[in-house]
């Protein structure tokens, strides 16, 4: 990915940063990009496998080698792990796409909620439209019955942890591009959020995006450099959130 002069900056930036997390691994990885295999209503073509594969390695390969060039986090291998596996809670940020057709067990409710109470966090990502939202929305109601999802303020914390984010350009995916990066007519982008009661952001949703393709895409001449620059922008503030609160 060519380096824009905001990611040579946030190279300075991350040299004087600590992380705060403990190490994950006997090799002492203190982080992995983990993905959440989840149990989704059906797909087409090669997402038979489940739709919670999109974009993958490709995603998690660039956004992993990518994390350990610009920033200090002792960054390991992406992993894949169930809401069910013991091993969850080894991993403090996860990652879930297509979660418009996601379809939890109440079981995996019961799990998330307990890993997101306990310091985790979730990056929910490319679902659109009102009919997946409602899908996501419903869920999570069923993880939080109590708490809202709103829109993240611009004063947010994990909008400035690393990267000053103000613009909201939409991140597309590679199929809402035409062959020289025309946009297609979409619907308007939107950050929302779930909060706990100390005010800490639990739940990152990325809706009417697609920051998993920006990662995915980030080698591709098509793919617009400013829409990849704010994904992976995006990305690492997630992830130094989760891990400074």
């Amino acid at each position: 990915m060519k380096r824009s002069p905001l990611l040579l900056v946030a190279t300075l930036v991350f040299a004087a940063l600590s992380p705060a997390a403990t190490p994950r691994s006997d090799r002492g990885e203190e982080f992995h990009f983990a993905r959440m295999i989840y149990t989704d209503g059906g797909g087409f073509g090669r997402f038979r496998r489940g739709w919670w594969q999109q974009d993958a390695p490709e995603a998690e390969e660039h956004f992993t080698a990518n994390l350990k060039r610009l920033t200090r986090v002792n960054a390991g291998e992406p992993v894949a792990v169930r809401l069910t596996d013991p091993d969850l809670f080894d991993y403090p940020w996860l990652y879930a796409t297509q979660v418009g057709y996601w379809d939890l067990s109440d079981e995996e409710c019961a799990q998330l909620r307990e890993y997101l109470l306990r310091g985790g966090f979730l990056m929910a990502d490319d679902y659109w439209g009102d009919n997946e939202r409602a899908v996501f929305d419903a869920t999570m109601k069923r993880v939080f019955p109590e708490r809202p999802i709103v829109d993240i303020p611009p004063d947010d914390p994990m909008l400035r942890v690393v990267f000053p984010i103000s613009e909201k350009t939409q991140i597309p995916g590679l199929r809402h591009l035409g062959r020289f990066g025309g946009m297609a007519q979409l619907p308007p982008p939107r950050w929302r959020g779930i909060y706990d009661d100390t005010g800490r952001l639990m739940v990152g949703m990325n809706f009417n995006q697609d920051v998993g393709d920006s990662w995915e895409e980030a080698d591709n001449p098509y793919y617009p450099e400013p829409m990849t620059a704010l994904g992976y922008r995006f990305g690492i503030n997630y992830i130094v959130y989760t891990m400074t609160h």
